[in-house]
């Protein structure tokens, strides 16, 4: 039988305090956890743009960046970068790099239930081609940076919250986005 997934719960000076369900951490009253979000990058510079399966309990079919997750008790963020990409996207990844490590976000869905993340940000390179896990991913396509930037900073590309805040913080040129040092990251992910 396989254990429940868990995430790691957070104080507000982002250590540690302990772990969760992840099936049964987000509500109306979610805590405050750790996650990454991941923008995938083709060779030619274009972004992997991902919609959200319709079955998810979160934000069920918003469109948003390439790959979402939780890192497990103990696992480094880039480790978790790497194994969910993998697993939801069929990818492969080379040149991970954190490029946002104090990202911060709550966001409500219309039901009340909650996202409440410190969630630090990498961009990627892609290897292979991509097979979605249809659990997590409904459709996706690749963007040109430049014109998704600028749809989503003007409000004419619908995409989830933590995305538009995340796109309003990265740099023009995606790809050159300079890398961060992991001790720059909240302490319970600088495992």
């Amino acid at each position: 039988m396989t254990s429940p997934e868990q995430v790691v719960l957070l104080a507000e000076d982002g250590t540690a305090v302990g772990t969760a369900d992840k099936a049964t951490v987000h509500h109306a009253s979610t805590p405050l956890h750790l996650a990454f979000s991941c923008y995938v990058l083709a060779d030619d510079g274009s972004l992997l743009v991902t919609q959200r399966a319709l079955a998810k309990r979160t934000f069920p079919g918003v469109w948003t960046n390439s790959c979402c997750g939780h890192p497990s008790p103990g696992e480094s963020l880039s480790s978790a970068v790497v194994r969910r990409v993998a697993q939801e996207l069929g990818l492969g990844l080379r040149d991970v790099r954190l490029v946002l490590p104090g990202f911060r976000y709550v966001a409500e869905m219309p039901d009340g239930t909650r996202e409440n993340e410190m969630c630090p940000v990498f961009t990627a390179r892609a290897v292979g081609s991509v097979e979605v896990d249809r659990s997590e991913v409904e459709a996706f396509v690749w963007e040109p940076w430049p014109e998704f930037r600028a749809a989503v900073l003007s409000g004419a590309r619908d995409v989830s919250s933590w995305c538009r805040e995340q796109v309003a913080q990265l740099p023009e040129d995606l790809a050159s986005a300079e890398s961060r040092p992991f001790s720059e990251l909240p302490p319970a992910a600088q495992v």
